[in-house]
Formats: structure tokens, C-alpha cells, sequence
């Protein structure tokens, strides 16, 4: 699977932007599907990942209630919908997929990234 994200840029304080990102290979359909972030000097961290159906989404604590997660199998393309932007949400966000039949919020269980797209969020 090759994932390409894109859809970052610079956006104010309490802004929005959506994330794409579009898979190409073999089947999307069958895989969890992940977003994780990460700031300079720090390490990357779960935002929020989909089931391969869509039924089923998680978020990590500090983005639950601000962005959404979601899919479309027709189009390969999972999305994130970030509200309500903040300062400390600036990073460059990766996605995912995941070959397991769990969800999980952990890298290292992710079989394929996307290179990444920055997000700025200005005060």
C-alpha cells in the first residue's frame, strides 16, 4: 500500500483543516487506517485511527470532540477533519494502515506510512 497525504498548511488558532489521505496497491478496504502526529522533538503520537468498515473510530484525549476520522473505501481515501485548531495541534501528520484485525493507537503496529504534511497553527 502507498499512502500520500496532503491537505496541511497554516491556519489560525481555532481554524480548520482537512487531511487527506489517498491509498494506491493492494485492497484499502481491509485495513485499519491511522493518523499520527509529530512535533519537533518529540515522538509521534496516535490521533486518531478508523476501522476498515468505517463503523468504528477512535480518538486520542486531546483531539476527541475537535477532529473526525473517516473514510471512503470507493475512493481509497481516509480524511481528517480537524476543528477548532490550537497551537500545541502543530506537527507534521502521518497516516497509516494497519494490517491487524484490532485497533490500535501504537506506531510500531502500523505496516505503512504516508511521508507526511505539516500543520501550523498560529496563536
Amino acid at each position: 500500500v502507498q499512502l500520500q497525504a496532503s491537505g496541511g498548511g497554516l491556519v489560525q488558532t481555532g481554524g480548520s483543516l482537512r487531511l487527506s489521505c489517498a491509498a494506491s496497491g493492494r485492497t484499502f478496504s481491509n485495513y485499519y487506517m491511522g493518523w499520527f502526529r509529530q512535533a519537533p522533538g518529540k515522538e509521534r503520537e496516535f490521533v486518531a485511527a478508523i476501522r476498515w468498515n468505517g463503523d468504528n473510530t477512535y480518538y486520542a484525549n486531546s483531539v476527541k470532540g475537535r477532529f473526525t476520522i473517516s473514510r471512503d473505501n470507493t475512493k481509497n481515501t481516509v480524511y481528517l477533519q480537524m476543528n477548532s485548531l490550537k497551537p500545541e495541534d502543530t506537527a507534521v501528520y502521518y497516516c497509516a494502515a494497519d494490517r491487524g484485525y484490532a485497533y490500535s493507537d501504537y506506531a510500531r503496529d502500523y505496516d505503512y506510512w504516508g511521508q507526511g504534511t505539516q500543520v501550523t497553527v498560529s496563536s
